[in-house]
């Protein structure tokens, strides 16, 4: 701490872990089979590996920016040479799902079989399993964490209550599982995701004004830095990834790379420099 601040590396003011949830097409609709009735419905996310994705590697290769892509394991047997040159290009690849599949209503078998599959599947595809998860749901049953320590995962980007990094408690002990917590705020879904058959967000009838996104993000920056936080996004290539989007993130990530004072790094980075610091809120 200097001043009651958290240092992160290299003396750095704040730490930028920028994410993206590649879900492609998986979710509700994949898991009750309705997708394979509505080409439409599986267009919309089947456009983030096929064409966004490529889209935003270049953005972030331009502004020398790393990031972390939570993918479902179907999504890498499906886009394998998508998903790979995600990894050669320097970013990190960690775990959501297998078919995006809400771990809060699965019970312990089924968890553990999903994580089995998908690491193998990360793996034979990407040349090692993943190290990081972000729940699908946005929540998890109450084994989830210890199952996640069971197949290798160092750290989990799912939960809602802080700021900074911080160790999950399993047992009742401190556990080797880092959460980096990720906020409603920075989810694109919020501001630009809607869409027809089926209606989402249900009951909205327009996105958000890009230049009104722009301004809340770059406030949740300027709020997150001045306090010398960690700043996760819950950014969808999906989404974010169109070309009118592509220049709002374009603004967003010259707007943070401005102060020159930022780390930008990944979520496995993040969990890394957490195990090494002594001055980190340790337990939750």
């Amino acid at each position: 701490m200097r001043g009651g601040r958290l240092v992160w590396r290299g003396g750095a003011r704040m730490a930028v872990a920028l994410a993206f949830d590649l879900d492609g097409p998986t979710g509700t609709a994949m898991l009750d089979g309705s997708i394979w009735r509505k080409p439409e419905y599986f267009t919309l996310g089947s456009y983030g590996p096929w064409r966004a994705l490529p889209r935003i590697l270049d953005l972030l290769d331009a502004a020398g920016v790393p990031a972390t892509f939570f993918i479902p394991a179907w999504v890498v047997e499906t886009w394998p040479e998508r998903c790979r040159d995600v990894v050669a290009r320097g970013h990190e690849v960690a775990h959501h799902g297998y078919r995006h599949e809400s771990f809060r209503d699965l019970d312990t078998d089924q968890q553990r079989r999903i994580l089995q599959r998908s690491q193998e599947i990360f793996a034979d595809v990407l040349g090692a399993p993943a190290v990081g998860y972000r729940t699908p749901s946005g929540d998890w049953a109450v084994d989830t964490p210890r199952l996640l320590v069971e197949h290798g995962f160092r750290y989990s980007s799912s939960m809602r209550g802080d700021d900074r990094p911080y160790r999950h408690r399993i047992d009742g002990r401190p556990s080797p599982l880092v959460e980096i917590p990720a906020r409603w705020e920075l989810d694109d879904y919020a501001y630009l995701a809607y869409h027809r058959r089926p209606d989402f967000p249900a009951g909205q009838d327009r996105i958000a004004g890009y230049a009104t996104t722009l301004d809340n993000w770059r406030r949740e920056f300027d709020g997150h830095r001045a306090e010398g936080l960690c700043m996760t996004t819950l950014f969808h290539p999906k989404v974010v990834g169109k070309p009118g989007r592509l220049q709002l993130l374009e603004q967003f990530l010259t707007h943070m790379r401005s102060p020159g004072d930022v780390w930008f790094a990944t979520c496995r980075d993040i969990a890394e420099w957490h195990r090494e610091a002594q001055d980190v809120p340790e337990e939750r």
